[in-house]
Parts: C-alpha cells; structure tokens; sequence
C-alpha cells in the first residue's frame, strides 16, 4: 500500500475463479451422471475441488483485507455495492420460481383437475414442521442482529456466543427440512405441484446451507481476533446474506405452504 497513490485494491492474478468454474462444471455434470448412470466420481472429484477453491480463496481474501490493509474504505464501499448486487440477482433466481408456482396455482388447468393443490396431491400440513422451521429462521436472524450488534461494541464473547447460536439454528433448519423432503407424501416428479415445491423450497435450502458456511468462517474469524468493531466487512455480508434467506423462507411459507395447500 506504500507505492500506491490510490487506496483502491488491484487485486493480482488468481487461478481459483477457473478452478471454481471447473467445480461447477464437474458438480453440476456429475450430478447428471450419477441420476442417470449411477456414477459418482465426477460429482465428487467437483465436490473437493470446490472445497480446495473455497478453503484457498477465503485464505486469499482473508490475508489481503486483514493482515495486508488492501480493505481500505472505498475498497469496502465496493464490495458493500458488489454484494447488494449479489442480493439483487438472487432475488430475480426466485422471483422466477414464485412467478411459476402463481402461474400454476392461480389457473390450475383441466389436466390438475383444475384446483390447486392438483387432485390426488396431499400437501404438508402448515402448521407442523413449516411453522417450526419459520419459528426457527426468524430466531436465526434474532441471533445474527444480536452478533452485529455485539461486534459494533467490541463485545467479543457475545459475538461468539450469538454466532454459534445462529449457525446452530441453521443446520437445526437444515436437519427439520430434510425430514421434512423424507416424510413428504409426495415427490419432485408429482406434476407441477411436486416440482415448484420442491425446486423453490430445495434451492432455498441451499441457500441456508451456503448461508451456514458462510457464517461458520464468519465464527472461525471472529475467534482469530480478525473483526473489530469498525472492520468486520465479512460478517456484515454474511448478515446480509442471512437477512435475504430469511425474508425469502417468509415468502415460501405464505405462499407455498401456507397459501398453497
């Protein structure tokens, strides 16, 4: 930062935006290989390249915004932009589902029997596990305000307490829908209702799982003193990430399970 006369970040030559396209490309092939042939050296050879770029992409960033001082105010002016962006685009992602689940729900055709849920479907009931798993995001996004709140001031064991607090709720969301997908009476393969439940519901479950890791290197972080109360970028992202999964699991619940059934 010495031989600078800016305070913007030129950030060097990096390999892992190529590996993690590969991983992509491996997970998503692999998957299609192991639906259809049963074969999952792909999916997994995608999977632990993924995991490598991930584990050797954070340490990068970690060390330039850190130890290196490259996160200087309009450095993280920028990645508060990128990041709203982020947010953005992911909204339009489920935009679209919701826009198929209303598409086939508002004028359910001859061929579902022209109701909604579709004749012979079963649909879960609202108020059991959904209600639970709402009960238990909502709390997760107490939690995390609560960390913020903590880190602004310099409150450490709080912030570690109420971190560990939240990612505990989000794997217990995690475990809740997973018996939720498994005691289902029906399937993806159940018509239009299976497949906008499943779809919508299923990538918003990723979405909490990617939110839980981001968080739990967010928790490693804070334990390494690497956050102090006016340079903590990285869990303020990581919070908002976590507000958008909230509002967004709101939305399913009213629409899709609530509404829906």
């Amino acid at each position: 930062m010495a031989q600078q006369a800016h305070a913007y970040h030129m950030v060097d030559p990096s390999p892992w935006p190529l590996t993690g396209a590969i991983a992509a490309l491996l997970m998503t092939s692999g998957l299609a290989l192991w639906f259809h042939f049963n074969s999952t050296l792909a999916m997994l050879m995608g999977l632990t390249t993924l995991l490598l770029t991930m584990i050797q992409w954070w340490r990068d960033i970690i060390r330039e915004g850190t130890f290196q001082g490259h996160h200087t105010h309009p450095v993280q002016k920028g990645l508060r932009y990128g990041m709203i962006l982020f947010i953005t685009s992911e909204i339009f992602f489920f935009l679209g589902f919701f826009w198929a689940f209303y598409r086939s729900s508002l004028a359910p055709t001859i061929e579902l029997g022209e109701s909604w849920p579709p004749t012979g479907i079963l649909p879960l009931d609202p108020f059991e596990v959904p209600l639970l798993n709402t009960a238990v995001l909502l709390a997760s996004g107490v939690t995390i305000t609560w960390a913020h709140h903590s880190l602004m001031s310099g409150h450490r064991k709080e912030a570690i307490q109420s971190i560990s607090l939240t990612i505990m709720l989000g794997l217990y969301f995690t475990f809740l829908q997973a018996t939720e997908y498994y005691e289902a009476p029906f399937s993806i393969s159940d018509g239009i209702y299976g497949s906008t439940f499943f779809v919508a519901t299923g990538f918003h479950g990723l979405h909490v799982i990617i939110g839980s890791t981001f968080i739990m290197v967010c928790l490693m972080r804070q334990i390494q003193y690497h956050f102090t109360s006016k340079h903590h970028f990285g869990f303020e992202a990581a919070a908002w990430y976590w507000h958008f999964v909230d509002v967004v699991w709101l939305f399913l619940y009213v629409s899709i399970y609530w509404w829906g059934s």
